[in-house]
């Protein structure tokens, strides 16, 4: 049995058939949910190391590494059935979609900085890192998601049932439990 299809089977049957019903989307949320782990990683090593006075350039440099991870990710499992182009032309797009992605991920950050003026000594640095972390990280974070959702499967992933899906497997429904006395013995 898949991984998905295990974790499924344990929530309540209306919600798993939800869940069912939009795969793609909630695997396609998972991936998200690891790239971004790795995008603040990466985005606050290179914050507290090598690029501590420049945050947007730190922000994007972790947005391209993402990315990458993502592309295989979303690739091999988010939108596995989908497809419809060379692989080439695929990446290609995906390419040009996830720089446009990391543009509009980093631009909320840059209208708080550099627009707004929410940086050091015109506000405390907490509230820049807060600033930072809540446009940067949180803002940009969710409209990049929602660009990139759609624009993978508009012209990255534009076709369903391109591959074959794996098979699937769904608990059969319940029966409703037999009576202790309805059990037979050995001996009836």
């Amino acid at each position: 049995m898949r991984l998905t299809d295990r974790g499924l089977n344990r929530l309540p049957r209306p919600l798993a058939g939800l869940l069912r019903k939009h795969r793609e989307l909630v695997k396609f949320t998972i991936v998200g949910g690891f790239c971004y782990v790795v995008t603040l990683m990466v985005n606050y090593g290179l914050r507290l190391t090598v690029l501590g006075k420049r945050p947007v350039t730190a922000l994007i440099v972790a947005n391209v590494v993402a990315s990458v991870v993502s592309y295989f990710l979303n690739r091999e499992w988010s939108f596995r059935t989908r497809g419809g182009r060379r692989r080439h032309h695929e990446l290609l797009l995906y390419l040009l979609i996830n720089g446009v992605g990391v543009a509009v991920n980093a631009a909320p950050l840059f209208v708080a900085r550099y627009v707004f003026g929410l940086q050091y000594p015109a506000v405390s640095r907490l509230s820049e890192e807060l600033s930072d972390f809540a446009f940067g990280m949180v803002l940009g974070t969710a409209l990049a998601m929602l660009f990139r959702l759609w624009a993978y499967r508009t012209w990255v992933f534009p076709h369903g049932d391109v591959r074959p899906a794996p098979d699937r497997y769904e608990v059969p429904a319940q029966a409703a439990p037999a009576s202790p006395m309805a059990i037979d013995s050995p001996g009836a």
